[in-house]
């Protein structure tokens, strides 16, 4: 799989305008500023793929990027408190018809702040994904702002916060700055497909 070519293909923010699924699709989600967009530029070697933002909230339609026989889907971040309810119910019907359609979705990467413990909108995700039987694995970002001893007991921790959720799935601590979590990352899509 070569990353270098992936280019952003197209962007969605209503449920009547999602496309027929035609490839294989790896989500990202995650709650705002969760580190998403980061995460994919460091996955596919390229500085400004997807657009980073300091504000939370930014991403609010599903971003669709194409690498070779790929899509690399970036989902809406959840959990932003300042959205308006109309905006939230939006987000809600695009993630629904997303998900409930029948849509190519080989895993998804469900990205968690691993400085922070893991939140009631990180849980009722991982929920929704297992009650749907869609394949996912846990993403831990930021993990190189964490030193030695925090490191290792928020890993033992996420473990413990996850429940069931956890249980038979890959924890994949990340960093953007230090590249750690990118060829495990790689090697879930190339087993998925």
């Amino acid at each position: 799989m070569n990353y270098n070519n992936a280019y952003f293909e197209k962007a969605f923010g209503t449920a009547a305008q999602l496309e027929v699924s035609d490839l294989p699709e790896f989500c990202f989600s995650g709650r705002s500023n969760v580190g998403k967009s980061s995460l994919i530029n460091k996955l596919t070697n390229r500085k400004a793929l997807a657009r980073v933002s300091g504000k939370p909230g930014k991403t609010v339609t599903i971003n669709f990027y194409r690498a070779d026989n790929i899509r690399i889907v970036d989902l809406p971040g959840y959990g932003y408190a300042k959205v308006p309810f109309a905006e939230r119910t939006r987000w809600s019907d695009l993630m629904e018809s997303y998900f409930k359609t029948d849509r190519n979705i080989k895993h998804v990467f469900s990205l968690v702040d691993m400085r922070h413990p893991v939140t009631d909108f990180d849980m009722s995700m991982l929920d929704f994904l297992y009650q749907m039987g869609i394949k996912y694995s846990v993403v831990l970002t930021k993990c190189d702002k964490l030193n030695k001893s925090e490191y290792a007991s928020r890993l033992e921790l996420v473990k413990e916060e996850l429940g069931k959720y956890g249980e038979n799935v890959e924890i994949i601590p990340f960093s953007s700055h230090t590249g750690q979590g990118v060829e495990t990352l790689r090697e879930i899509i190339d087993r998925s497909l």
